[in-house]
């Protein structure tokens, strides 16, 4: 294991995000696991320039999809075009061809158009006519939704938001990063544009290597009890599923990778409980995500932790 060099990927996006390390640590440790990220956020604080930086660090191919109401899910995955010259169908890809997938405003497209992604996330493939086209290696999809604008748009169902390995939000930057985007070459109308530090094949490593991090019984126990703890929470509808207890584990690996450690420590799990649980977690009547976390807070506390 090369502890170092994913870090380089963190470097190089603090150069063009500034003021979001922590955040920025939590999306490459996505990336590392094979998970996608949601980033709940209001407009104007970056999230394109993100998914951009993140693509050119690795090497890869990017995509941005704005959502809408009248977007199809052909024009997401691609479609076949017939060929009159050869009287056959050529396959067309859509945008979802792409090692990172901006997709914009994604609570803005129908239920149809966002089922569209759901194999693609989950599988690493999407069927065109009963024929699977295989996305490439690695596949990210970064999709973002606004927390304060619900006119028109359709909430993510449970079943989508479990897609999800992570929900994150970059949120608003310091005022000493905000003067430091006013002053510098973030002013300019092309923004910061970042270099190649991976390539694509040394991420797919990474991630097989991401596998082999140890978890000890003990804290596999852990995540149990927490899990049970919110399935039986009376507060709580819907708990974390064994589907969301795996993901867990998975990030908490890749944390551990990212620091260069072979094994996995309570601090780990910690660190990606807020942002791999909170989402999943349904209360009963009308809950901010807020609330979620605060009681999420709760039940992790309530929880002793192995030592």
């Amino acid at each position: 294991m090369t502890p170092a060099d994913p870090q380089r990927i963190i470097e190089n996006l603090s150069s063009a995000v500034v003021g979001q390390e922590p955040t920025l640590r939590l999306i490459v440790t996505a990336l590392l696991a094979g998970g996608h990220v949601l980033l709940e956020d209001v407009p104007g604080v970056g999230k394109t320039l993100l998914a951009k930086s993140l693509a050119h660090s690795i090497a890869g191919v990017f995509r941005r999809v704005q959502f809408s109401p009248d977007l199809m899910p052909t024009d997401i995955t691609g479609s076949n075009i017939y060929n009159p010259q050869g009287a056959s169908f050529r396959f067309s890809p859509g945008p979802i061809f792409a090692n990172v997938l901006l997709a914009d405003e994604i609570n803005r497209a129908s239920p149809r158009t966002q089922a569209a992604l759901l194999e693609a996330m989950e599988e690493g493939w999407v069927t065109i006519d009963g024929e699977s086209h295989p996305l490439p290696r690695p596949f990210l999809v970064l999709a973002t939704q606004n927390p304060v604008e619900f006119q028109g748009t359709f909430p993510l169902p449970e079943a989508q938001l479990d897609r999800f390995a992570m929900m994150l939000s970059l949120g608003y930057p310091s005022p000493e990063a905000e003067r430091e985007l006013l002053a510098g070459q973030w002013a300019r109308a092309e923004g910061p544009r970042v270099t190649p530090v991976v390539t694509p094949e040394e991420l797919v490593a990474w991630r097989e290597q991401v596998h082999e991090v140890r978890v000890d019984a003990s804290l596999q126990d852990y995540m149990v009890r927490v899990a049970n703890e919110t399935r039986n929470h009376p507060q709580i509808v819907l708990g974390l599923s064994p589907r969301g207890n795996l993901i867990w584990q998975r990030l908490a690996q890749a944390h551990a990778f990212l620091a260069g450690r072979s094994y996995v420590t309570p601090d780990d799990l910690r660190a990606v409980a807020r942002p791999v649980l909170g989402h999943r977690l349904i209360l009963t009547g009308r809950s901010s995500r807020k609330a979620k976390l605060a009681l999420l807070d709760e039940l992790l506390a309530s929880v002793p932790v192995p030592v």
